[in-house]
């Protein structure tokens, strides 16, 4: 673990692997919750946490860069269920790179657990993992001028949702029509780090 200075009361906390970055938020989270820590923000990333308006950031840095992690903590009870229809123009293309039947595609979608391992590229945009290495997929060679709002995706070990309509790279396997980034709702991200996601088959007039 390796903490880096940014401006002057900012730190970027680099790890090895998205397990140990879930853990060092959830650890960093429990800190600033029993008040053994203040700062404004603790923002994860793929292999990095950013705690944001430290008071102390030179103490953190030391103390950090020779903490032990604590396992991960275990997945919250509470589950988001996302309704999908599995129509995506790219489905065909995943089914081939796994080797099974488009229907397959969306049984083996559907039947994971996924959590929010942490936000970026657009407003509402979470990166979801759960899928287990195998049915890793690459970015399209030439990605999409225009996403849809509501496009299910893959890409690498992810999957997201695009919260708005705008250019992407992803494979897109499904559609859904949940509002994931409103400024009226408290938070506005309906998806956030650490939140667990269960994908729900829906026909094309949205029964389940």
């Amino acid at each position: 673990m390796r903490a880096l200075p940014v401006g002057e009361d900012a730190l970027l906390v680099e790890v090895d692997s998205g397990e140990e970055a879930h853990a060092l938020h959830a650890e960093l989270l429990r800190r600033r919750a029993e008040g053994s820590l203040t700062v404004r923000e603790i923002v994860p990333a793929a292999r990095t946490v950013l705690l944001d308006g430290l008071a102390d950031p030179v103490r953190w840095a030391r103390e950090l860069a020779t903490a032990a992690l604590p396992p991960a903590p275990p997945l919250a009870r509470d589950v988001i269920d996302l309704p999908v229809r599995y129509d995506g123009p790219d489905l065909a293309d995943v089914a081939a790179h796994w080797g099974v039947s488009a229907r397959e595609v969306a049984r083996i979608h559907a039947a994971t657990d996924f959590r929010v391992a942490f936000c970026g590229f657009a407003p509402g945009f979470g990166y979801l993992t759960g899928l287990p290495s195998r049915y890793d997929v690459p970015r399209r060679a030439t990605p999409r001028t225009a996403v849809p709002a509501g496009s299910v995706a893959l890409a690498g070990p992810y999957t997201g949702v695009y919260p708005r309509a705008s250019p992407g790279g992803w494979q897109l396997i499904g559609t859904t029509d949940a509002v994931l980034w409103d400024h009226a709702r408290v938070p506005a991200a309906l998806l956030t780090p650490g939140t667990r996601v269960r994908f729900v088959p829906v026909d094309a007039e949205g029964a389940a």
